[in-house]
């Protein structure tokens, strides 16, 4: 028995400069791991299947789950014959925006990595994790990167500084695929300043980093879904001074440099919405 934790993530800026030839978007991202996790647990099993459960019953099991597809391709990749079962007791939210799916197949690669021996380095699972999806790579080491490619290229920077993170997830679900179908990159009024982000990483200056943020995907989200803007504003007429959608929605959070603070916006959005967390950079 294995067991991996998987690790949300939030944007603190989101810019995309480009749509690409292969049909992607060129991005430049600082994302920040957050103590928001998903629990994978890894048995092996007799014969040779890959066998998948979750807490969350609208979570597929099947080979359309992230973390399945993970050990699909360490099993096709390396000629792996064992078989595995693997239990997410799920945490994040999903669809949110905070990499949920993303995280269960990093920690699925990890975890199989240990548990089959196959003695890959961080390097090597990057370049697997690429193949399941942009987000991958980061969710592998997470801690505060600066991404840019697909997502896919990553830059390890200093840690942020501790901060707290209110996180508020609406009721339904958003597909990244079509903000970025709606996305029109010559037509982005306002950009992230992701120079003076990493100056303020750099100087664990918490009021800068909060005062910093920012997601070019804000404007599209909330044209199609008019709720998570209002859910921003209300956000911030209730003390969340510093909030942000975290990548393409619908969550959003509030940043803080003191807990207490943190504490009085999670107690009152608790009367509003149902799903509202509260936690930290990790």
């Amino acid at each position: 028995m294995l067991a991996e934790r998987a690790k949300a993530k939030i944007n603190l800026t989101l810019d995309v400069l480009y749509k690409r030839p292969d049909g992607y978007h060129e991005v430049e991202m600082i994302m920040q791991t957050i103590d928001l996790s998903d629990h994978l647990v890894f048995h092996e099993s007799s014969g040779n299947a890959i066998l998948v459960s979750c807490t969350a019953p609208y979570i597929p099991t099947d080979e359309r789950n992230l973390a399945y597809k993970a050990a699909n391709l360490l099993k096709q990749h390396f000629s792996i014959d064992d078989g595995v079962s693997i239990h997410i007791d799920k945490r994040i939210p999903v669809s949110a925006g905070l990499a949920g799916g993303s995280a269960d197949a990093a920690a699925a690669l990890r975890g199989l990595n240990q548990l089959w021996n196959l003695g890959l380095s961080l390097e090597e699972l990057r370049e697997l994790g690429a193949q399941l999806g942009s987000d991958v790579p980061f969710c592998l080491e997470g801690g505060t990167v600066l991404a840019r490619g697909r997502g896919e290229v990553l830059t390890r920077l200093t840690p942020a500084p501790p901060m707290w993170v209110v996180l508020v997830k609406p009721a339904f679900a958003v597909s990244t695929a079509d903000i970025y179908g709606g996305l029109q990159v010559n037509e982005i009024s306002s950009r992230p300043n992701a120079a003076d982000m990493l100056e303020a990483i750099g100087a664990c200056d918490t009021v800068g980093i909060a005062a910093g943020l920012g997601n070019v995907l804000e404007q599209v989200t909330f044209a199609m879904y008019p709720e998570v803007e209002r859910l921003k504003r209300k956000m911030i007429e209730l003390g969340g001074d510093h909030t942000l959608m975290s990548g393409s929605g619908p969550t959003v959070f509030s940043l803080f440099d003191r807990e207490s603070k943190a504490i009085r916006l999670y107690n009152a959005l608790r009367g509003f919405v149902k799903e509202v967390y509260i936690s930290t950079f990790y």
